[in-house]
């Protein structure tokens, strides 16, 4: 069993926990993930390490609950603990000094992208750094990422905090003012990806993202996680989770990640369901997961 230390919402229905897993905060490294199983018959999730305390020996991730395993997730309360915790799986991300690099984070992506970015900064690389999402109530760790950065841009779709706009609009911004960019690490929503590749690819720039499909025994045995790479067939689990963006199939990726939306809304309008029953007749808020 792997006990949660800490838990706390920190955007809307976006929750950060502290798991001990003394074994994993020793081995973990930037860009690598744990799959997290809450029952013996519950749904295997895999979700990015976003830090370690070593000492602690505790793993910190951060999640949306946008199903129902993540909603189940975000309930869990100090004490309570998950019966799985396996890593970290996974290639570390390739650190190297690339010299000025562009770290761009959608939403929940930026969590990600955190224990990233941090690595890349420590290599002695210059990092700009772009956070954005969709509105002022679903941006993540801000703070964190200017902390790491050397310049930070962030947008919200909608105009309602920061700069209205995209984290494409950024990163041709950066291009058009002549920054000689190493390198590009994106990652958010698999549509931010794709724009983000396409935004690069005419300058020649080198592009990752991080991927994060349907995986089921995260070990390359399921091929589950399958995507196609440079025409070829790569599992994210054991390949990745990151490959070059001007490589990487994102229709079909797109087509994979969309086959078992049924089951998915099925199985939150369960519980939902469930959640509307309590004993008191009042309803209780449903949130969303995984």
């Amino acid at each position: 069993m792997y006990p949660i230390l800490e838990t706390k919402e920190i955007a809307k229905n976006v929750f950060l926990q502290k798991v001990l897993a003394p074994r994993v905060a020793k081995k973990r490294k930037a860009g690598q993930f744990l799959v997290l199983r809450r029952t013996d018959d519950g749904e295997r999730i895999p979700l990015t390490i976003v830090s370690s305390d070593a000492g602690e020996g505790s793993v910190t991730i951060i999640f949306q609950a946008v199903g129902k395993s993540t909603t189940e997730f975000a309930r869990m309360k100090p004490g309570d603990s998950y019966l799985d915790v396996v890593g970290p799986l996974g290639l570390a991300t390739h650190i190297e000094k690339f010299g000025t690099v562009v770290g761009i984070g959608g939403g929940i992506g930026t969590a990600p992208l955190l224990p990233i970015a941090t690595a890349i900064k420590g290599a002695g690389n210059r990092l700009l750094s772009v956070v954005g999402a969709r509105t002022k109530d679903l941006l993540i760790l801000e703070d964190e990422m200017r902390a790491v950065s050397d310049e930070i841009v962030v947008t919200t779709d909608d105009g309602s905090y920061a700069k209205k706009g995209f984290v494409t609009t950024a990163l041709q911004e950066f291009i058009d003012r002549g920054e000689k960019i190493g390198l590009c690490i994106a990652i958010g929503p698999v549509p931010m990806m794709r724009a983000v590749a396409e935004v690069t690819r005419p300058h020649g720039i080198k592009t990752m993202v991080s991927l994060n499909p349907i995986m089921v025994d995260a070990t390359g045995m399921c091929g589950a996680c399958r995507v196609t790479v440079g025409g070829t067939t790569k599992f994210v689990c054991v390949d990745g989770p990151e490959f070059d963006g001007h490589q990487v199939d994102f229709k079909e990726l797109v087509m994979r990640n969309r086959a078992y939306l049924r089951e998915e809304k099925t199985a939150m309008d369960r519980i939902e369901h469930k959640d509307g029953k309590c004993m008191d007749g009042a309803a209780v808020p449903a949130g969303g997961g995984n």
